[in-house]
């Protein structure tokens, strides 16, 4: 629904006839109306299975993870909160696999894992670097070793993962390591 709206509202930047805007304005309005309805059904669900609602509490307290990249993480990765780090980084294909075999030494590289978690976690990381010190330091690491600022993302990405793995396992809330 999101595509959609995002090219209904693209689509009503360059249209020039009123008829075409007017039904593209309409279906840009169904289209949120459609959002909203589902965004409902999908938090009375959570509230009503009291431990759904409050895992995704839980991750909203990281900083950048709001209610849709938390209730997302928390529907699209069940495991999440009883798998050990590596594993979850792996199955959100934030992880880098070996391809080596025999005596070929090839490089590591990301592959398979649920595209919609990366997807998720994408903007959070993005805000991650921007507002927190320990997720900045990190990025800034990876940038001045020499590594390609999607590799330092990517990286990021892989801690959110990490950090919301450790978070539901251990029952806590993210408090910050600095002030």
């Amino acid at each position: 629904m999101v595509k959609d709206q995002i090219t209904a509202k693209t689509r009503l930047a360059t249209a020039s006839n009123p008829l075409v805007k007017d039904q593209l304005c309409r279906r840009i309005d169904d289209i949120d109306t459609d959002i909203k309805a589902l965004d409902q059904v999908i938090a009375q669900i959570a509230q009503q299975r009291g431990t759904l609602d409050e895992r995704i509490r839980r991750l909203m307290t990281i900083p950048g993870i709001g209610r849709l990249t938390a209730t997302t993480l928390v529907i699209d990765m069940p495991e999440l909160g009883h798998l050990d780090s590596k594993k979850i980084a792996a199955l959100a294909g934030l992880a880098p696999m070996t391809q080596q075999s025999g005596k070929w030494q090839g490089k590591e590289r990301i592959i398979g894992g649920r595209a919609s978690l990366r997807r998720a976690i994408y903007m959070p990381a993005l805000v991650a670097i921007r507002f927190n010190h320990d997720f900045r330091d990190k990025y800034q690491q990876f940038v001045n070793a020499g590594k390609a600022k999607k590799v330092a993302i990517t990286a990021v990405m892989r801690r959110i993962i990490v950090l919301a793995n450790t978070l539901l396992r251990e029952g806590r809330d993210w408090q910050p390591v600095r002030p």
